[in-house]
């Protein structure tokens, strides 16, 4: 299948207040967004022409704008409006959405205090994020040379552009090896997540995952946590290190891209898709989904 371009789809995408044709939806390549990084977002699911967890991923986008000194000329109830008939817009029933807000070409500098903040919003159609197959097996990661940085180093809690340059580097380099992604570690050479999605290990029936002290505490990541120990299922969120995923039975990933995504390889170590990762991704679903079918 050809996959179109995002700048040449057709469509609309509304951007500072009004909707704009896609293709005329752009911005100067002197904007400050592009040069210094100064660039919030977020990512979105629509299931059944409904956002999930739309207030939730508001609130961190305007505390992501926060930590990086934005301030959205927008308020989030404006913005909550705007997701909504943007989806209307473009009649998407299961797909994406992308808030995002970036410095304009004001200033170009480091300094950059007078620049406009910028603020569009586009939506796509969008299935899974790995194939059916990989879903069933497992996707394999590749441990990442890149880390994630001290929380004293880059305000590791902001959903920021800069911050996923090494996710790009370690994904690519992970794809070019023959994996899926990239397990990431961080400063301390803890296990911390994959490039783009927070991870979980199944241990004797209970689910332990890192504590989120200089990566995002996904909302994906926290509605698994609330349903599993709904299931009565023990979370333990601790320090996790690269010597004890030997230990693990099951492992699976979790975010609004890759809703819950079962692993099946990490390096040269292979897991199953066992139980547990099985009846919290299909847990997962019937809660997202008002039309979801088993």
């Amino acid at each position: 299948m050809e996959i179109i371009p995002f700048d040449k789809r057709i469509g609309f995408i509304w951007y500072n207040g009004e909707f704009v044709e896609w293709q005329n939806a752009t911005t100067h390549v002197l904007n400050h967004g592009l040069h210094y990084a100064s660039c919030v977002f977020e990512g979105l699911r629509v299931y059944g022409e409904k956002i999930f967890k739309l207030e939730e991923h508001t609130d961190r986008l305007f505390h992501s704008a926060e930590r990086m000194g934005m301030i959205i000329p927008y308020s989030k109830e404006e913005l909550n409006f705007a997701q909504e008939e943007t989806i209307k817009k473009m009649n998407i029933k299961y797909g994406y959405v992308r808030p995002v807000a970036w410095r304009g070409s004001e200033m170009m500098a480091v300094s950059a205090q007078k620049n406009k903040i910028n603020v569009a919003v586009a939506t796509w159609e969008w299935p899974s994020y790995f194939s059916k197959e990989d879903r069933l097996k497992g996707i394999a990661l590749q441990t990442a040379i890149w880390r994630r940085p001290s929380p004293d180093t880059i305000p590791t809690d902001a959903k920021a552009a800069g911050l996923y340059m090494i996710c790009t580097l370690s994904k690519h380099e992970a794809e070019k090896n023959g994996y899926s992604d990239a397990l990431m570690l961080d400063y301390k050479g803890r296990v911390s997540e994959s490039t783009g999605s927070n991870i979980f290990f199944v241990m004797n029936g209970e689910i332990h995952t890192p504590i989120p002290d200089c990566f995002l505490n996904g909302i994906t990541r926290k509605t698994v946590i609330d349903l599993a120990k709904s299931q009565n299922i023990n979370v333990v969120e601790r320090e996790i290190y690269p010597d004890e995923i030997k230990n693990a039975d099951e492992i699976f990933l979790t975010g609004s891209a890759v809703e819950v995504t079962p692993v099946g390889k990490i390096d040269d170590q292979t897991f199953n898709v066992g139980d547990i990762t099985k009846s919290i991704s299909e847990l997962y679903m019937k809660t997202v989904d008002p039309n979801y079918a088993d």
